[in-house]
């Protein structure tokens, strides 16, 4: 009997070692719509709206189990932009065998606030940028519940992106960027690609192999990552991920938006229910398969030399 009860032990152990983390829609669709709320009232910089999107990221981060970053004694990372304190939102899992290299996962929380001249006067933002701060939420979720990564991922929720890039700036200059290996930016991903669905692109493609080691370890899966087709609208030089590419990190934004087409975009009519959240759901997923050979430490991306 106690034999039997000594397999039977086993066997569950090995079935819950060989389970793995999923991304849930159910969790999307919470985040997402936590994010883009009315409450939050447009998520604008200097705004009480975004003092609560900050407060509810970082409860985030608690749940999930991720340790500070740095020598950060919260999930806040203060700074003061034109006069006026604000912060970065950042959570850390750090790496098993490679701790003092690092991978990012961004994404901008901050929007454009509220317009007090007509009976919508919420930005919700949904899909720029609280998708891509879904997904960074998300995805550490996803990486804390795998456990397996040999290089230190970090998750940060950036401020200020729509008035100049206030939070990946002040990011960038308090990490040594020799160190980072790779940045995944995330910006609007809510809505499907020009390829329509299970697609998405990656801005500044040509200016390393970043892009070809995501393809690499999508191959086989029905979704694809496709060279920025906008580059008439300079997107690698217009988000988060430019300060970090300037100083030679692979620094890549990841997107679905239509650009010449995004009916929605710094609109207020950008709300929850214009988005494809099961789509968003698979493009997050994409991203974790995508991510797993660099955050292995098989993969290193060249580095960024010309911008």
């Amino acid at each position: 009997m106690k034999k039997i009860a000594l397999l039977f032990l086993l066997s569950c152990f090995v079935v819950q070692a060989q389970k793995k983390p999923v991304i849930q829609k159910s969790e999307i669709v919470r985040i997402e719509t936590e994010l883009a709320s009315d409450k939050m009232e447009g998520r604008k910089i200097f705004s009480t709206g975004i003092d609560s999107a900050s407060a509810f990221i970082e409860k985030e981060f608690t749940k999930i189990g991720l340790q500070y970053y740095g020598d950060l004694k919260s999930y806040r990372q203060d700074f003061k932009a034109k006069g006026k304190a604000a912060n970065n939102v950042i959570g850390m899992l750090p790496g098993k065998s490679k701790p003092n290299e690092y991978v990012v996962f961004s994404a901008h929380y901050d929007h454009l606030g509220m317009d007090s001249s007509g009976d919508d006067k919420v930005y919700n933002g949904a899909n720029d940028d609280a998708s891509g701060t879904t997904a960074v939420i998300a995805l550490a979720k996803y990486f804390k519940e795998l456990n397996s990564n040999e290089r230190t991922i970090i998750f940060v929720a950036f401020t200020g992106e729509e008035v100049g890039g206030y939070g990946s700036k002040y990011f960038s200059k308090n990490i040594n960027a020799d160190d980072v290996v790779a940045m995944f930016n995330i910006e609007m991903i809510g809505t499907e690609s020009k390829w329509n669905k299970n697609s998405a692109y990656i801005t500044g493609f040509e200016k390393s192999d970043f892009g070809t080691i995501l393809q690499k370890n999508l191959k086989g899966s029905n979704f694809n990552f496709y060279e920025d087709p906008y580059t008439d609208q300079h997107l690698f030089y217009r988000s988060d991920n430019a300060t970090l590419a300037a100083l030679g990190v692979p620094a890549h934004t990841i997107s679905t938006s239509k650009m010449d087409s995004e009916a929605n975009y710094h609109q207020l009519s950008d709300e929850v229910s214009t988005l494809d959240l099961d789509n968003m759901t698979e493009i997050i997923k994409s991203i974790a398969i995508s991510s797993q050979s660099i955050i292995s430490g098989k993969d290193t991306p060249s580095r960024v030399t010309k911008l």
